[in-house]
């Protein structure tokens, strides 16, 4: 008989049977800093970059922060599931953590927690997160518009959509989404 079981809540169920776009928060372990200044920030940025490409995500926003990141993507064409994501998350966080605990000495410290994502099946609601992605650096109060935090996706947005496109995604409300955001900043970067 099969049993009703409820997730453990520290581990989420991972939901990648089918392909689509995904909206993906990832987090260090207890929220730590680890990737605090610019220089380990842009060592977890390119790794994001570097990796998504690799595997065939195609981004269409991000933000990266020194103990949290989130992404909007959609998985590899060609293929019918998301679940090269779990793979794709695995090596970056196991790059970056061999990374910066190098940097900080540190043998085999627990750098990150897990990931959570959501496939996103609704054209409003990915259009929503991708603002809220965009203008994450500004709910954290790092800067004042988006487009001045070199971590995230709003600068190359701004840069690449037409200003009718800008308009019409920066128009979304980032109250209307709910996603679980409780990160401190750090000023730091």
């Amino acid at each position: 008989m099969l049993e009703n079981r409820t997730p453990w809540p520290h581990a989420p169920t991972h939901r990648l049977s089918e392909a689509g776009t995904y909206f993906v928060t990832a987090a260090t372990y207890f929220k730590a800093h680890y990737f605090r200044g610019s220089r380990c920030l842009q060592v977890l940025h390119r790794g994001l970059l570097n990796l998504t490409g690799e595997f065939g995500w195609h981004l269409g926003a991000w933000a990266v922060f020194s103990n949290h990141y989130h992404f909007v993507a959609h998985s590899p064409a060609g293929q019918a599931t998301a679940e090269s994501l779990s793979e794709m998350l695995r090596q970056l966080h196991t790059k970056t953590s061999a990374w910066i605990n190098r940097l900080d000495r540190t043998a085999r410290r627990q750098v990150w927690h897990n990931f959570w994502e959501t496939r996103l099946t609704y054209q409003k609601s990915y259009l929503a997160r991708l603002n809220y992605v965009h203008q994450n650096p500004v709910k954290h109060r790092l800067v004042l518009l988006a487009n001045q935090y070199p971590w995230c996706s709003a600068r190359w947005f701004e840069r690449t959509a037409s200003a009718a496109k800008i308009k019409s995604i920066y128009r979304f409300k980032m109250g209307d989404v709910q996603v679980p955001d409780d990160f401190e900043s750090d000023g730091d970067w």
